[in-house]
C-alpha cells in the first residue's frame, strides 16, 4: 500500500478514536478532492492528509499550498451543497479546514492534527 493511502487510513483511525464520525472518505468532484470529512461537536471538518517518511522535503503541511487550499474550499462548498439535507447541520454548526500530518518512523505512524489550518 502506498504511503498516502496508508496515511489516510491512519488519519481516519486517529479521528475516530477522538470521537469524530467520518462522513466521507476521498470525496471527489470536478473542483477537487477532500481526503476526509468528519463531524464532532457540531463541527464539520474538511481534512487534508499529508504523509511523509522523513522531513527531507519539509513538513507535510507545507505541501498544502494556497492553490490546494482553494481547491479544497471549492470542493467543500460543493460537498455541502450536494449533501446538505443528509448532513447533521443546524444553526450552530461550524465548519473548518484541518490538515493531518502522518509521519512514519521505524514502521510506526505518528499523527499530528492542525485544526483550523486555513480559512
Amino acid at each position: 500500500m502506498k504511503i498516502g493511502a496508508q496515511g489516510e487510513i491512519d488519519a481516519a483511525s486517529y479521528l475516530e478514536r477522538r470521537g469524530y464520525r467520518i462522513l466521507s472518505k476521498n470525496f471527489t468532484c470536478k473542483q477537487g478532492e477532500i481526503d476526509l470529512i468528519a463531524y464532532r461537536d457540531d463541527t464539520i471538518c474538511f481534512v487534508e492528509v499529508k504523509s511523509r517518511r522523513n522531513m527531507r522535503y519539509g513538513r507535510p503541511s507545507e505541501a498544502v499550498t494556497a492553490n490546494k487550499q482553494a481547491h479544497i474550499r471549492q470542493t467543500a462548498s460543493y460537498f455541502l451543497f450536494s449533501r446538505w439535507n443528509k448532513l447533521p447541520v443546524h444553526e450552530k454548526t461550524c465548519f473548518r479546514f484541518d490538515v493531518i500530518e502522518v509521519f512514519y518512523e521505524d514502521g510506526k505512524a505518528r499523527v499530528e492534527c492542525i485544526e483550523n489550518a486555513f480559512c
